[in-house]
């Protein structure tokens, strides 16, 4: 089943993006240096691996990265590998989100897949454990 979700959302991704014109869309910034990056989240469902970014160093999510999961296994301390391409397939920064379906990097080839659009961290962190984010 996981197999078929992931067909089913590359799929997706690849034959629903459209290139939408538009001038006053400024060009996606090149992906952020690891020491922006605040989170880390796995999301099984897809079988993405998601990289947060806080580019203005404030702690709020402004630039995210998915990343298609290859495999994984447990290191031997019980940690999770994962094995990603070396290029996310979608971007979201800006309000907008972009894929790249290529997955040659951020070059100008990045199509717009949705404009106005959140990222919702509490869809992969919904709850709250004494005070504190889980």
């Amino acid at each position: 089943m996981s197999g078929l979700t992931l067909l089913a959302f590359s799929s997706w991704l690849m034959f629903a993006s459209v290139q939408v014109s538009n001038p006053s869309l400024p060009s996606l910034p090149p992906e952020p240096d690891e020491i922006t990056r605040i989170d880390e989240i796995y999301d099984q469902e897809s079988r993405l691996f998601l990289s947060l970014y806080s580019l203005n160093d404030d702690g709020k999510v402004d630039y995210v990265t998915g990343r298609t999961v290859q495999g994984h296994i447990r290191s031997n301390y019980g940690n999770p590998v994962y094995y990603l391409p070396e290029h996310p397939i979608f971007y979201w920064w800006n309000h907008t989100m972009f894929n790249d379906p290529q997955l040659d990097g951020v070059n100008g080839n990045e199509l717009v897949y949705q404009e106005d659009t959140e990222f919702d961290v509490s869809r992969y962190k919904p709850c709250v454990f004494n005070g504190q984010p889980c």
